[in-house]
């Protein structure tokens, strides 16, 4: 006989749009970021790095503030926008894994424990590209937060500063500019390195999900959509 299967919701509107608006922005993000790393390569002139490392940061500024929210609501939401039923820190957590290796692949309404520690990962990594992509573009073409600190901070006349430039030595102390840039190597290198880190996630995140949707037939594509997960009866 088989399994009859109900309507169940499971996502709020909240967690749909940071989910799709996190996906587009780092879409986004990586497109750019792969033309940036390679502008040699496509010989793209000083103004058109300025533009897209503009781009970038403005697409990065977007990123953020949906994780900011996102955050805000683990705290204060409800449901499955909580932490606690999406993170893998909830107590019994290591129970609840050993518990979910030994059975057979089945339908969860919330993530599984391996899709908690996969969101888990994510989250970790996205917080690290958004806090060192913050602090290269303040230092990089002195966007906020931390660009009129980083301005100031090499401007041979501090009173203008608005003459410092992206890609320009006016108004630049040459021995402040290179102590900078020393600074926010070990940020570049990071950044760099959780790039690929986060893309290699997203692939294994995306090769998950479409594994789960061909063995459990529960709905987790659409329901990213839609907000129900078709599910048996007990995970209601």
């Amino acid at each position: 006989m088989s399994e009859i299967l109900i309507s169940t919701f499971v996502w709020s509107k909240k967690i749909r749009v940071f989910h799709w608006l996190n996906a587009l922005s780092i879409l986004t993000l990586i497109v750019l970021g792969l033309f940036i790393l390679n502008a040699k390569t496509f010989g793209v002139s000083t103004d058109g790095k300025i533009l897209l490392k503009t781009i970038h940061t403005l697409a990065g500024y977007v990123f953020v503030t949906n994780l900011f929210i996102r955050a805000l609501f683990g705290f204060i939401g409800k449901g499955y926008e909580k932490w606690g039923k999406t993170l893998a820190f909830n107590k019994g957590f290591i129970a609840e894994l050993k518990r979910h290796s030994s059975e057979p692949l089945k339908a969860s309404k919330g993530h599984n424990p391996f899709g908690k520690l996969m969101i888990t990962a994510l989250y970790l990594f996205m917080l690290i590209q958004g806090i060192t992509g913050l602090v290269i573009a303040g230092t990089d073409i002195y966007y906020p937060p931390f660009g009129q600190h980083f301005a100031t901070s090499i401007a041979i006349d501090k009173n203008q500063v608005e003459l410092i430039k992206p890609y320009s030595k006016d108004n630049v102390d040459e021995q402040a500019y290179k102590a900078m840039r020393e600074l926010r190597t070990p940020f570049i290198k990071t950044h760099v390195f959780s790039f690929y880190v986060l893309t290699s996630l997203l692939l294994l995140h995306i090769l998950a999900v479409i594994i789960m949707e061909l063995k459990t037939r529960n709905s987790i594509i659409s329901a990213m959509f839609s907000g129900y997960k078709h599910l048996p009866k007990d995970k209601e």
